[in-house]
């Protein structure tokens, strides 16, 4: 089951020019003190803005299925924030699509470990759902506590870099496993997050720079036999890692299930 699982979210990559991306977005990840953050909770393409995804699309109902799980970890101390979540309606250039916004209170020193797990969203072009299971990290102060943390997820990225602490021109690297277990010569689909995201607004802003041609819109890469992969970062700014079907579950509402792990890692210039 797992290389058909693989075989789907290949396939789904290729039914569209440009990758899904479940999102987990704050304006900043490595903050100088402590403070409450804004977070936007989006499904859509990060680079191209080419469509937004309804969060929790199912094929059997009219209702979207809720967020099954959305934490924050902070010194192994793990909080449940589902209550924080907001339904929204967020603004592609296309289209609109149900989203969520929340709030958190990052006040403690430290590393803020999020992990956002939508329910499945229905894709029906390939008639197949995509799970994916979301990390990002906030740093308060500069103290690392959290942030190569594994959490033994059905689908997840180790990160051996931190994501919120590295320079343009540099490298993230990761690991990606499920269960624990690492996910030898994973695909991983790699997309800059090319817009500004208006949190006022819930919506998209202009595009940063332009592809030359499709493959640059979602980068292909894939790990090794033990799972690890390093990527080089040639811009400021967020950047997702996505595993296709990393994950252990492969089936959902009898449909062929794509259960990804997806991270978020931001970029500086040096000045």
């Amino acid at each position: 089951m797992k290389k058909l699982t693989i075989a789907l979210a290949l396939t789904l990559m290729a039914g569209s020019a440009f990758a899904h991306f479940q999102m987990v977005y704050t304006p900043e990840s490595a903050l100088e003190k402590g403070n409450t953050i804004e977070l936007c909770h989006v499904f859509t393409h990060p680079f191209a803005d080419e469509h937004t995804m309804d969060m929790g699309l199912q094929h059997d109902s009219k209702e979207l299925a809720p967020v099954e799980a959305f934490y924050v970890i902070s010194k192994e101390q793990k909080t449940d924030l589902l209550d924080s979540l907001k339904p929204i309606t967020f603004k592609g250039h296309h289209n609109s699509g149900s989203a969520y916004k929340s709030t958190y209170k990052a006040r403690r020193m430290g590393d803020h470990l999020f992990v956002m797990q939508p329910a499945p969203y229905f894709e029906a072009n390939e008639d197949a759902y995509i799970q994916q299971i979301t990390k990002m990290i906030v740093n308060v102060a500069g103290a690392p506590t959290d942030w190569d943390k594994e959490l033994g997820l059905k689908a997840e990225i180790v990160p051996l870099t931190k994501p919120y602490a590295i320079w343009t021109g540099s490298t993230f690297s990761g690991i990606v496993k499920s269960n624990g277990e690492p996910v030898p010569f994973a695909e991983i689909e790699v997309e800059y997050l090319n817009h500004d995201v208006d949190l006022a607004t819930n919506a998209m802003g202009p595009a940063y720079v332009g592809a030359p041609q499709d493959s640059f819109v979602t980068i292909g890469i894939k790990a090794d036999q033990d799972g690890k992969f390093t990527f080089g970062i040639p811009k400021a700014g967020w950047w997702g890692f996505a595993a296709l079907g990393a994950g252990s579950d492969t089936e959902y509402k009898g449909k062929e299930l794509s259960q990804d792990a997806v991270i978020w890692v931001q970029a500086k210039d040096m000045k």
